[in-house]
């Protein structure tokens, strides 16, 4: 129900941001040698020089059919430069995810049962630094320790020159399970390895304490105590009882995060030349692309919008008791 009015308030600020933004794209594709009549013939060409209620009106109907535009510099579909980058985020922000669920939950169940041990305030102060620490710091430092100096890990891409893979949905992890290709499953998963763990340090610290603190939270609830007082095994209250009812709010952090993701990875992808949405949106800032940008942005916002609508469905499968309205 909120889609429509939040995309069109995405829409309206990023308009608004782009053409306050100094810079002029004509000039920027010209190059500042070009003369006053290039520059007219362009802008012309481009609706820059009409006022920016009908550009932005122009923007709205074709946003009506569907229809993000053509860049300024490839004249590509934005769709078609969407479809062609967006399985590398999607690949990058799923490995990312999957790291930062599996250690972050991980950390926090066993930080909620093991409340005050040294495991305990290890792995929070840990989530204190990944929160804390910038990724493209944190990039550079893990490029230049495990792909400089020890070599074991490419520096940039997603699969090494040389190494045949036959694009058919353009995940290339899929693509090599589908054609078994394991020579390059193990090179995409080479290349994959750096950037997906530089871009989870985030999530994994938010998620990590999160858990621990819902965990803690049943964990005193008077049920949990009646688990125990009725003998049942550690493992079954903690795992059956207690995380299960600890979810919820664990599952909105998740799902907020993996949004978070999609759309965050620009600095990621831009320190690993990872061809995903993130790096190409940079790109297109640095050109003044306003068509890239308003259409990725808008692509990444409507995204975002129904992971949480995926979020609030999934609350009804945790929790039967809550009803999907």
């Amino acid at each position: 129900m909120m889609l429509v009015p939040t995309l069109l308030g995405v829409s309206i600020i990023v308009f608004l941001m782009l053409h306050i933004t100094p810079g002029d794209p004509a000039e920027l594709l010209l190059g500042e040698r070009a003369t006053e009549q290039a520059l007219h013939e362009i802008r012309e060409h481009l609706g820059l020089n009409k006022p920016l209620y009908v550009q932005y009106g122009l923007f709205l109907k074709r946003l009506a059919t569907l229809d993000l535009g053509e860049t300024i510099w490839t004249r590509e579909k934005v769709w078609t430069e969407i479809s062609q980058r967006f399985p590398a985020t999607i690949e990058l922000s799923v490995a990312a995810m999957l790291i930062s669920c599996f250690f972050g939950i991980l950390f926090g169940i066993v930080s909620a049962t093991k409340q005050y041990s040294i495991f305990d305030y290890l792995s929070m102060i840990g989530a204190l630094v990944g929160v804390s620490m910038p990724i493209f710091w944190l990039g550079l430092v893990l490029m230049l320790i495990f792909s400089l100096v020890l070599g074991w890990f490419p520096m940039s891409g997603r699969l090494t020159i040389g190494v045949d893979l036959d694009p058919i949905t353009h995940f290339y992890v899929l693509d090599s399970i589908l054609t078994g290709n394991w020579k390059a499953l193990k090179d995409v998963l080479w290349h994959l390895f750096l950037p997906a763990v530089t871009l989870s340090t985030i999530p994994m610290a938010i998620v990590a304490r999160m858990t621990r603190s819902s965990m803690l939270e049943v964990l005193r609830q008077d049920y949990i105590k009646t688990a125990r007082a009725k003998g049942l095994p550690q493992s079954t209250v903690i795992f059956k009882h207690a995380f299960r009812n600890a979810l919820i709010p664990v599952v909105t952090t998740i799902g907020l995060q993996f949004g978070i993701l999609m759309g965050g990875a620009i600095l990621t992808e831009t320190i690993f030349a990872w061809p995903g949405v993130g790096k190409w949106m940079f790109d297109a800032v640095m050109k003044r692309d306003y068509m890239v940008i308003q259409g990725g942005t808008l692509f990444i916002a409507g995204l975002f919008v129904l992971i949480n609508l995926a979020v609030d469905v999934l609350y009804a499968v945790i929790n039967p008791r809550i009803s999907v309205r």
